[in-house]
């Protein structure tokens, strides 16, 4: 594996870089702004590399960018209901940064942040320190999140947390995805398939409910593949909603600390694939509804909304008011510890 390393200026700091390239010549490229991804690179059926990660031409770019691209999203991915949650009897108050509520762990959160990182073989760590207190969470919060890139083209990442005191947390990647190439315009004509026979329906400011509801017979039902678009604009209040899928779907057979796949996305167009799988009991799927104005594009182009589609492996939105759902607290002396991996092959 070769690993080149460059260093770029940004307003929080100096960002550093690192692209991993295996033995085929396929590359991902990291950066410690957020433990993000930058750009992936990888073959289509004909044997053509191509970026198929949305990604930004200054790589400080994406600092406090709206789509959060490729980046960490934290202490809590997604939304907490109305900035609140209440622990061991305690109430906490949050950064209101999304209509009423809270969003990825506040204005900063952990995706704007510059955090320690090093590379080792084929891996690059990065670490980060979220101090008590901070955006309004409690505990001292040491976060982890290790990127490995494979000869077959495998990138996984293991995102792990240790707290002093007693927390939450919600960690994912919020990479945009288009197998076409980052430039390629619209995803809707992709293929999707998830392992997910229920959603998680919203109020109009896109907390659940507490349902999970089923899938079936609705434009929701992607347990088999589907193009993203064919019922992105049918008369359903989740659409509705978001201007497109912004939800969270409960992935089948969970089991605590089990990986299993449970997504796919491919193109006919270029022939690639995606598979995830994750130990996650969630998966936020985003179809890049507000790309549009977003920074300069890695290829100097712009963005338009469904160039890029996200599929975030994660616990559920607002868990910490939702005692039903999977837990999300994180007591001393435990270890977060979730993997997503993404595959890439051809069909």
């Amino acid at each position: 594996m070769n690993i080149q390393i460059s260093k770029a200026n940004s307003p929080a700091g100096e960002i550093t870089l690192y692209t991993l390239t295996n033995k085929s010549g396929a590359s991902v490229t990291l950066s410690s702004l957020g433990a993000g991804i930058v750009a992936i690179n990888v073959p289509d059926a004909e044997g053509r590399l191509a970026n198929v990660a949305l990604g930004y031409k200054d790589p400080a770019s994406y600092l406090a960018d709206g789509p959060c691209a490729g980046k960490v999203p934290g202490r809590f991915a997604n939304r907490i209901a109305l900035g609140r949650f209440s622990l061991d009897g305690k109430d906490y108050t949050l950064a209101v940064n999304n209509g009423p509520n809270a969003l990825h762990g506040g204005p900063t959160g952990f995706m704007n942040r510059i955090w320690e990182s090093r590379a080792d073989g084929n891996s690059v760590e990065f670490t980060y320190r979220a101090a008590d207190g901070e955006e309004g969470y409690p505990g001292n919060l040491d976060v982890k999140a290790t990127y490995t890139w494979s000869d077959d083209n495998q990138l996984t990442l293991q995102l792990q947390a240790e707290t002093d005191a007693p927390t939450v947390i919600n960690l994912t990647n919020h990479a945009y995805f288009n197998l076409d190439g980052e430039n390629a315009g619209s995803v809707l004509d992709h293929q999707l398939r998830l392992k997910a026979s229920r959603y998680l329906p919203t109020d109009d400011t896109q907390i659940p409910t507490g349902e999970l509801a089923p899938v079936r017979d609705t434009p929701m039902d992607f347990t088999e593949f589907k193009a993203i678009g064919r019922d992105i604009n049918a008369d359903f209040h989740p659409l509705k909603v978001g201007k497109g899928y912004d939800h969270c779907w409960v992935c089948d057979g969970y089991s605590k600390g089990r990986l299993q796949e449970t997504a796919v996305l491919r193109s006919d167009r270029s022939g690639r694939e995606l598979r995830i799988s994750t130990t996650q009991p969630g998966m936020q799927v985003y179809t890049g509804n507000w790309l549009a104005g977003c920074p300069e594009s890695i290829s100097s182009g712009a963005y338009s909304d469904y160039d890029g589609v996200a599929i975030e492996c994660q616990n559920f939105p607002d868990a910490p008011n939702h005692p039903k759902f999977p837990t999300s607290r994180l007591n001393p002396n435990e270890k977060y510890n979730e993997t997503i991996i993404f595959k890439f092959t051809t069909l």
